[in-house]
């Protein structure tokens, strides 16, 4: 159902079932997919594709240009999964052609009001964002991540999958998979036990990951040392080898 006082462009293609709220506005080059629901106030724009089941609430902005003064109209993108949950005043802007040229949410994310993610940010599947958390440009967030409210992540750093932020945390550097942090600047606080638990991890394999951490945050160990012991912990544990090949990676340094 389109309310009347919607204006969808000829050019938009929307799938089956999708409502589209009072005062809304759909943009030429929006797709939108089969019972995704649009809340009353929100606009579309841009090159954006969202997928099925969607519900946007109001006062949302999606497919805006980024806040970047590089951005020259290049026809950059946006990209929405399935089943996302997306609540009000939240912003989401299209990609730059200095990265992947896309804006990339994934599928089942629950994000909450006021939530902002700029351009070329890559989010997975099944994180939440509590309100106000915001990406700069470039970020990247792996599954099962949780940001808590007022969380803010400085441009290019990476947020590993089960990670922990706690409310008002400022992270400027990459922080690794499992890792719980809070704070300004971000500091560690032990693994994210009780995510895992939840997520079907076996007693094992937390321990192993509680070894990694201690390796890596408790031993004393430079960068260098750390990543050798954790690759050996990841030899015999599967679940330690995504912190492995994190910390392996990463290139603007990591929370410590």
């Amino acid at each position: 159902m389109i309310h009347p006082t919607a204006i969808v462009h000829p050019g938009a293609k929307l799938g089956e079932n999708v409502s589209i709220g009072p005062y809304s506005i759909i943009g030429e080059h929006v797709q939108i997919g089969d019972g995704t629901r649009v809340g009353p106030h929100v606009v579309i724009e841009g090159h954006t594709r969202i997928g099925r089941d969607n519900e946007i609430f109001q006062f949302c902005s999606l497919g805006a240009k980024p806040q970047d003064k590089k951005y020259d109209d290049e026809p950059t993108a946006l990209e929405i999964g399935d089943r996302n949950t997306i609540r009000e005043f939240c912003s989401f802007n299209v990609g730059t052609s200095q990265d992947a040229h896309v804006t990339r949410i994934g599928n089942d994310n629950w994000i909450m009001a006021y939530v902002h993610m700029a351009h070329d940010c890559q989010v997975g599947n099944n994180t939440i964002f509590a309100n106000n958390a915001t990406l700069a440009g470039h970020v990247h967030v792996g599954d099962w991540a949780i940001l808590g409210g007022f969380t803010g992540v400085h441009q290019f750093c990476r947020v590993g999958a089960h990670s922990f932020c706690g409310v008002g945390t400022v992270l400027l550097q990459d922080l690794p998979p499992f890792v719980t942090v809070a704070g300004n600047p971000a500091k560690p606080h032990g693994i994210n036990s009780e995510g895992l638990k939840r997520r079907g991890f076996s007693a094992e394999g937390i321990a192993a990951i509680k070894r990694a951490y201690r390796a890596l945050y408790r031993a004393g160990l430079t960068l260098q040392e750390a990543r050798q012991r954790v690759a050996e912990i990841a030899a015999e544990h599967a679940e330690v080898e995504a912190f492995s090949a994190f910390i392996a990676q990463s290139d603007r340094g990591i929370v410590r």
